[in-house]
């Protein structure tokens, strides 16, 4: 069960405990009415879960309980609950889990927006190491068999501070690869930028094979934007059980590919790209 979820179904519990106690205590402690102000506890746990809507509900729900309490409540006079005050309570109530469950509908948007922000590279849009590694343990805790890629794209140095025109284009040339990589995969493909040069994908591949094919045509697609590119592949669970063996995998395998200069057959050979 989600975190979230699992958090969300305990706040609730704990609203109905609060309602059935304080319901209770109107039995308990004699002739005291001023114990209705405890049930804006559970309407805000309530509506701090829920939503402006539901926030309502625990105020109704709050001022039935009230209402009851005073019946059941022998010294309290039951000509107390048809009065102005009956409904000002039940509106307060409302009002109260509707204002809680707007704030905190607000809240929880902001927090999934800051999420999205913590989890993208800022120049390409494309998830970034944090989010890249959520989606291999995702993977691994499937269990099913998948391939890592790692890209190491022959661009230019990065752009040194104060020079604004190479920065911007340098920015361009990334978007425009991050664009290139998504349309060439499945739509069931995860991709991430982890490096300043570097990319890395998820495939539901189950090969060595396979996992060449695709470096092979991903190499393909760069290599006709003018961007030499060398992929290095693992494939789980053969050549890694964890997360650290398919990335060290996969490295050994780009880097022997760089030292040699070996090509996938099938696949144009790279062009070099100048630094200027």
């Amino acid at each position: 069960m989600p975190a979230a979820v699992s958090q969300r179904r305990s706040v609730l519990i704990a609203a109905g405990v609060a309602y059935a106690a304080v319901f209770s205590a109107f039995a308990l402690i004699p002739a005291e009415v001023g114990l209705g102000h405890m049930f804006y506890i559970p309407v805000a746990l309530v509506a701090l879960v829920t939503s402006p809507l539901w926030g309502a509900a625990a105020g109704a729900l709050a001022a039935l309980l009230y209402c009851l309490g005073v019946v059941a409540h022998a010294k309290v006079p039951s000509a107390d609950i048809v009065t102005t005050s009956t409904l000002i309570r039940l509106l307060t109530y409302s009002a109260t889990g509707i204002t809680i469950g707007w704030f905190a509908g607000q809240n929880r948007q902001l927090v999934a927006q800051l999420r999205i922000l913590a989890e993208r590279d800022g120049v390409t849009g494309l998830p970034n190491t944090r989010a890249f590694q959520a989606a291999i343990e995702r993977r691994l805790a499937a269990g099913r068999p998948f391939a890592l890629l790692v890209g190491d794209l022959a661009l230019p140095e990065p752009a040194r501070d104060g020079d604004a025109d190479r920065s911007v284009a340098a920015s361009d040339a990334l978007l425009r690869i991050g664009e290139i990589l998504g349309n060439t995969l499945g739509a069931e493909d995860d991709i991430a930028r982890v490096g300043d040069r570097a990319f890395a994908v998820l495939a539901t591949l189950a090969t060595g094979g396979d996992a060449a094919r695709l470096a092979g045509l991903l190499e393909q697609a760069l290599a006709g934007r003018g961007v030499p590119t060398r992929f290095g592949w693992a494939v789980y669970p053969h050549e890694g059980d964890n997360a650290l063996a398919l990335y060290r995998a996969a490295d050994e395998r780009l880097y022997a590919r760089k030292l040699v200069g070996a090509e996938i057959p099938g696949t144009p050979a790279l062009r070099t790209v100048s630094a200027g």
